[in-house]
């Protein structure tokens, strides 16, 4: 089974321009998602896919693999299809740019969701973390989901699911981690597909998933960091880095 790692990179990002080549530490964000990627030792290629000329040579000049996109695109997911539609591929890995802090642990129980027999069933898994600050989520920049008995999600949104109209001890909140594994066949379908209406909504990709009747494997995992959104995340990511 070829299993490959790809990581879009836009430099224009909305809430913060050029987050990717943000310092953080003594290099920028992006070679430490690309760099961590590779040192899990867990995929046959590792590629950082971008529309940015700065980007691109931020990663080559160091050793890295890049992939200039031919066309724009609406979603992370949409530019790595392109990438690597002609690729010999069975398992794809989209790790976001802005997850500087990605770790083999992680991403070893997302591949893990496509072993066995169960597995042979899952077309797409993510992550997702527990979350206890209330602030965190109740804030929309954080997408949260809601998963039924046997972890395969039932919706992601920047609201609060579960609403608490009652509060019970096992009421459980998490946070999607925005790293996706996929059969190669559903990436491809994915982008065929087009923007469905929940996702247009709440600017979450997944949901298109879900539209056209692919449930997503959710795992469960520790602590993965911090993705770089804002300039406070950047703030929060060097205190973590030191």
């Amino acid at each position: 089974m070829i299993r490959i790692a790809m990581i879009p990179a836009r430099y224009a990002a909305t809430r913060f321009p050029a987050k990717l080549m943000q310092p953080l530490g003594n290099k920028t964000v992006i070679r430490h998602t690309y760099d961590n990627t590779m040192a899990t030792g867990l995929f046959d290629d590792v590629f950082v896919v971008t529309d940015s000329d700065i980007i691109f040579q931020e990663i080559t000049s160091h050793g890295g693999k890049a992939i200039m996109s031919q066309q724009n695109h609406e979603s992370g997911s949409d530019r790595i299809a392109e990438a690597v539609e002609n690729m010999p591929a069975n398992i794809v890995v989209n790790v976001q740019g802005d997850e500087p802090f990605v770790n083999q642990p992680a991403l070893q129980q997302l591949l893990t969701a496509f072993e066995g027999a169960e597995g042979a069933n899952v077309q797409v898994a993510s992550l997702m973390q527990l979350m206890t600050n209330t602030e965190q989520i109740n804030d929309p920049n954080f997408v949260k989901v809601a998963v039924d008995k046997n972890s395969f999600s039932l919706f992601f949104s920047r609201s609060v699911i579960p609403y608490p109209r009652s509060v019970l001890p096992e009421t459980c909140y998490f946070e999607h981690i925005g790293v996706y594994a996929f059969r190669k066949e559903a990436l491809l379908n994915f982008t065929r597909w087009p923007m469905s209406p929940l996702e247009a909504a709440e600017k979450v990709e997944c949901l298109r998933y879900l539209e056209n009747g692919v449930p997503i494997k959710m795992i469960l995992t520790q602590y993965m960091g911090v993705e770089i959104d804002t300039p406070e995340d950047l703030r929060k990511a060097e205190q973590l880095l030191q």
